[in-house]
């Protein structure tokens, strides 16, 4: 097993909710800048760049088919220059990094799996080796969403491609790599476990050997859970649904998800519930709603979600446009309780569903330093009273203090029973001491 650097849940934000495709430098700075005025104090600290860096026309959420992409000699994506200015001269992405670093923040990036086939069909060198791109590429191991890339063979070859993908990532100070149409592809080769599981070893193996500590993301999902054994000795973060979007629909399906995967988070391994789609989204056109829209969840949805990937310790990756988070959104982000049990509660679980037609209560409980948490949802369409028997979480008979976290609120001498009143689609956090 691999030294695993997330030791908890990765906090950050990522540039596709609200920039999508077209991503510049400006912006990623600008997203920077604020995370470290604002977020930073308490735990936020990876700035991502999705996909399409490598792509000079790259204007919406849209892909281009056979784009033609920024290559090095080697077969190698470099980020185009128009949108990243900072990368001429042969410095990639080594100038944003260091942005980022100066500022005391991490910097990721997207990658797609494979090779580009623009190298291939110019039979560019894998660098170090007398082979050549069309040697590694697998001609049926393609993307069915996007055409930048073949999915590689497995051989010594294709590993040297991947090695010399992570020295060059190294180079550039990279802290963070997503990389995608890895966790669940349409490519089945070889009866392998799940699909490109022998690419993903070989990430693993070129990020050991690049000297450089990074977290490995894979995505999309859905994961399976009968993949989890490899997906934790492989990655950091795997993604447990396709692309997550501001829509109560998905957000109550996340219930099921979280449900499959309990017990699963810790030990340096997050099962990622995908990004938070709060604040300014979709800026540069349509995507799952309105262009340059604010989230359509509700204030109550978005506590829901955040208590929801919190109390199971999903990693955090904000998908808005954090400079023009309003003051309210801000809060939600550094509400130091809540964080704290995100990075430090264990044992979480849900310890009642109780739903008909899919509106009802649910109920999650984790434990903390000194405090039990318990999480309430109301997932009905309308304001819901509930009233929690507390002595099936929680010792009959011994009076609490109980901070509802969100609110703040405080009530003392709780016992055996709690009663709360919640909007629709909401949750409430509470923390018991004694």
């Amino acid at each position: 097993m691999y030294k695993k650097p997330a030791k908890t849940p990765p906090l950050g934000w990522n540039s596709w909710d609200c920039f999508g495709a077209a991503v510049t430098e400006e912006q990623l700075k600008a997203n920077a800048d604020y995370m470290a005025k604002y977020l930073k104090p308490y735990g936020w600290e990876y700035i991502v760049c999705d996909i399409q860096w490598y792509e000079p026309t790259a204007g919406s959420n849209d892909y281009h088919p056979f784009a033609p992409l920024v290559l090095d000699g080697y077969g190698r994506l470099l980020p185009a220059e128009n949108r990243f200015p900072s990368a001429a001269g042969d410095r990639g992405f080594a100038p944003i990094a260091e942005y980022c670093h100066r500022l005391g923040l991490k910097f990721g990036i997207h990658i797609l799996r494979g090779v580009p086939r623009e190298a291939v069909h110019k039979a560019l060198p894998v660098k170090g080796t007398d082979f050549t791109c069309r040697d590694i590429a697998h001609p049926y191991s393609i993307c069915s969403w996007n055409t930048d890339m073949y999915g590689l063979r497995d051989t010594p070859a294709a590993q040297s491609y991947y090695d010399s993908l992570f020295e060059l990532y190294a180079s550039w100070g990279v802290d963070f790599i997503k990389c995608d149409d890895i966790c669940v592809t349409e490519f089945r080769q070889f009866d392998a476990p799940y699909s490109a599981a022998h690419e993903i070893e070989m990430i693993r193996r070129a990020i050991d050997r690049c000297g450089r500590e990074m977290v490995l993301s894979l995505s999309p999902g859905p994961a399976r859970l009968e993949d989890e054994p490899h997906l934790r000795a492989h990655a950091d973060m795997w993604r447990l649904t396709g692309d997550f979007w501001d829509d109560w629909a998905q957000l109550h399906g996340m219930f099921e998800v979280c449900r499959r995967w309990q017990g699963k988070p810790g030990r340096g391994s997050w099962p990622d519930c995908d990004m938070l789609p709060l604040g300014r989204l979709s800026k540069n056109a349509p995507c799952h709603g309105e262009a340059n829209r604010y989230t359509n969840f509700t204030k109550p949805e978005q506590v829901t979600m955040l208590t929801l990937w919190g109390v199971f310790k999903s990693p955090l990756m904000i998908g808005g446009n954090l400079p023009e988070n309003d003051d309210w959104t801000r809060a939600l982000l550094t509400n130091r309780a809540y964080l704290d049990m995100h990075r430090n509660a264990y044992g979480a679980r849900e310890i009642l569903c109780d739903e008909k037609n899919g509106k009802g209560t649910i109920l999650w409980e984790s434990c903390g330093k000194g405090c039990k948490y318990l999480a309430v949802f109301n997932t009905k369409d309308a304001e819901n009273t509930v009233t929690v028997d507390l002595r099936t979480v929680l010792m009959p008979g011994t009076p609490y203090t109980v901070t509802e976290i969100w609110s703040g609120a405080v009530e003392k001498d709780v016992k055996n029973r709690l009663r709360t009143t919640i909007e629709p689609h909401g949750a409430k956090l509470f923390c018991f001491t004694e």
